[in-house]
């Protein structure tokens, strides 16, 4: 009978035990993300939002701050160099991005390359 007990005690204990290590190892790391993906959300939709206003913003510096020299004819002018400033960022932002690229793709090929020591690189 007392081996019987010991015995569904430690099954008891074993399941329990599990249970516990399965939480540590899925749900709670899961739930530490949570976090950093709330923050990545909120940026990437103030980045988003910055991207509309900000090029707004400069239109209509450039409309109400030029007084009469950017209209009649030259009323173009304020939507196109708002277009320029626009391509510019981008185009700095896509060699930002072929930078990390090819920095990333580097440390990889150095990586993946074999077991080459430091002084056969």
């Amino acid at each position: 009978m007392a081996q019987t007990r010991s015995t569904s005690g430690t099954v008891n204990e074993l399941k329990d035990l599990l249970v516990a290590y399965a939480k540590q190892e899925t749900v709670d790391p899961i739930k530490a993300l949570g976090r950093y993906v709330g923050f990545g959300l909120a940026g990437s939709l103030l980045m988003g939002l910055a991207s509309i206003f900000l090029p707004l913003a400069l239109l209509r510096a450039l409309q109400a701050e030029t007084g009469t020299a950017l209209t009649g004819n030259w009323s173009w002018a304020p939507y196109a160099l708002t277009l320029v400033a626009v391509v510019i960022v981008v185009g700095l932002i896509m060699v930002g991005l072929r930078r990390v690229k090819a920095a990333q793709a580097s440390r990889t090929a150095g990586v993946a390359g074999g077991g080459a020591t430091r002084s056969e690189r």
